[in-house]
């Protein structure tokens, strides 16, 4: 399934596609996606920022178990951009947030970005403050972004996100200005980046469960049941050709 152009549509309408998207991607990852022991919620508060999914891992399972999900090292993600942050940076600041759950520690989070995460400069620099809140107390994170640079994320969210850990140069192609991007923390913040663009089929970027082990998030799927399911009379704006 392409990735539709969401500019040509009221915002309104990705909210309710972004709802049920996210609904289905928590549904995927507890149908057998995630291994024993680990669960997907929506929305949950997590001691501070508020992700659209949280992936959880019960606290009384057993030790020894096998590590779950695929290793880096086996599958590494197949993404344009792989960076990593200064480690000695990154320990100085570990211990700023502690991020809990009543049902279990919080090991990732999922964000869908919406029209209003960038509308303005205060709610760029609440996401991004988010989205760095979760990496430096240790939870790992995957960022969808279906909608193109704005004057205040010039070089995507990625960049936005990125620029508050470690200033680096990066810039998205032309032709692919959409971001999908999944980070796991370790004794080092990695970033896997791929850029896409409207036409495009999604990535499924990881979701990471530990620094080196991952299970992937099926985006596309669920992108495609979701649209699947949206109503017939919104679909119209988004079926023409790209702008």
């Amino acid at each position: 399934m392409p990735i539709h152009d969401w500019t040509k549509v009221r915002a309104n309408r990705f909210h309710d596609f972004h709802q049920n998207w996210i609904t289905r991607i928590q549904d995927a990852l507890n149908a057998g996606r995630l291994p024993p022991g680990y669960f997907a919620m929506r929305e949950q508060v997590s001691g501070g920022p508020e992700p659209d999914v949280v992936t959880l891992h019960l606290p009384d399972r057993p030790e020894g178990d096998a590590p779950a999900g695929v290793a880096v090292a086996d599958a590494p993600p197949k993404v344009r951009h792989r960076t990593a942050s200064d480690a000695k940076l990154y320990v100085r600041k570990k211990d700023r947030i502690t991020v809990r759950h009543p049902d279990g520690t919080v090991v990732a989070a999922i964000e869908i970005v919406s029209p209003g995460n960038k509308d303005s400069r205060d709610a760029l620099a609440a996401f991004t403050r988010k989205a760095v809140a979760f990496l430096y107390a240790k939870v790992h994170l995957l960022v969808v972004d279906l909608f193109p640079p704005s004057k205040r994320d010039p070089q995507g969210i990625h960049k936005a996100i990125w620029d508050r850990v470690r200033e680096e140069d990066f810039e998205l192609p032309a032709d692919k200005p959409l971001t999908v991007a999944s980070y796991s923390v370790g004794s080092a913040i990695n970033a896997y980046v791929e850029p896409v663009g409207v036409g495009d089929g999604l990535p499924d970027l990881p979701v990471f469960l530990s620094e080196d082990r991952y299970v992937p998030c099926p985006l596309e799927a669920t992108y495609t049941a979701t649209w699947a399911a949206f109503p017939a009379p919104l679909k119209g704006p988004l079926e023409g050709p790209p702008n």
